[in-house]
């Protein structure tokens, strides 16, 4: 064969040798400037201006949170959500409302914030756990507890497992709402077996903190904060966003959600139509998740209130707070 003459198959393994060779260049890059460059102890600012204090929890270690006991009556109990860059200032809007007209607490989660970010096993247990004995060592008293995204699956676990420390949950932007498919064991199966090997690619410690530092570039957390607001996403979010997740230990926890395995199977059914307490539920649209299946529950669990806020794109309290203490006021004022 000529020297000259083209060889299609032989072009085709050096084009793709040639781009696999680029994108391992790319990624040792990549991991080299993660870890030379990028700075992973950033000094953290509190996410709230108020009394912050440590407790002790026999199952989620040392947890970090936020009080203003000034006022009287029944406890209020704040969850942030759980993504890359979470913390306690997710919920600084209903902090600052109500702090001085009654006991308001915001918790850091394990793994986010203040609180304990060690390398260990995060699960739906491990925060209905850190719920259940924040509750019990803390507030020592019922209290009406809000969840915002998938920290309301948490809520509703722990207070099924310890209703009497629950007056009553409020659920903002919560998830477990998707509808099921009609094989659910084969479903559930399936999903385990990702959740698995999404987690076990993503944990190798090699890649881990790299690309998590891809997940929680400034750039990043503009992106998906963008797409949680109808409007304009305030720079303190995404300044405290991006210090938080720029932490030793900051990578742990989210690995485990981003990998889905912080979310309860079939926690509508099992949980959701548990509960005993009110419970209001406060939506509209939101990127990450549906409320399809809302309607059915409420229809069904004479318990449950919901309020859609509209426009709002799963942030109403950041982005019609007014009409969000309306809603809570009115809800709390019937029980």
């Amino acid at each position: 064969m000529n020297k000259t003459e083209k060889n299609p198959a032989r072009d085709a393994a050096l084009g793709i040798a040639g781009l696999v060779s680029a994108a391992a260049a790319a990624v040792s890059g990549w991991i080299l400037f993660s870890r030379k460059y990028i700075r992973h102890d950033m000094p953290l600012d509190q996410a709230l201006e108020a009394d912050r204090r440590d407790t002790l929890s026999p199952h989620a270690g040392r947890m970090s949170y936020y009080a203003d006991t000034r006022g009287k009556g029944t406890p209020l109990i704040l969850l942030h959500s759980v993504n890359a860059a979470s913390s306690a200032f997710e919920m600084k809007p209903i902090f600052e409302h109500y702090r001085g007209q009654r006991p308001v607490y915001a918790l850091d989660l394990p793994g986010f914030g203040f609180s304990e970010r060690s390398d260990r096993l995060y699960s739906p247990l491990l925060y209905q756990n850190a719920i259940s004995d924040f509750l019990q060592e803390v507030v020592k008293k019922p209290a009406d507890v809000i969840g915002f995204s998938v920290s309301c699956e948490f809520a509703a676990r722990a207070a099924v497992h310890v209703p009497e420390l629950f007056r009553s949950l409020v659920m903002i932007s919560p998830t477990g709402f998707k509808p099921p498919r009609m094989d659910k064991f084969a479903q559930r199966a399936d999903q385990r077996g990702r959740k698995n090997k999404l987690y076990a690619g993503l944990a190798v410690p090699v890649w881990n903190r790299p690309v998590f530092d891809l997940v929680t570039s400034r750039l990043s957390i503009q992106f998906f904060l963008n797409k949680s607001f109808e409007g304009l996403v305030p720079d303190e979010f995404v300044d405290y966003a991006y210090q938080t997740a720029h932490q030793p230990g900051a990578e742990y926890a989210p690995t485990y959600f981003l990998s889905g395995k912080l979310f309860t199977p079939a926690v509508r059914e099992m949980v959701y139509m548990a509960l005993k307490q009110p419970v209001l539920a406060i939506y509209d649209r939101d990127p990450h998740t549906n409320f399809e299946m809302l309607p059915t529950l409420l229809h069904e669990c004479p318990n449950w209130k919901g309020v859609r806020i509209s426009p709002t794109k799963g942030l109403p309290h950041w982005e019609a707070p007014q009409r969000v203490f309306n809603v809570l006021n009115n809800f709390w004022s019937e029980l």
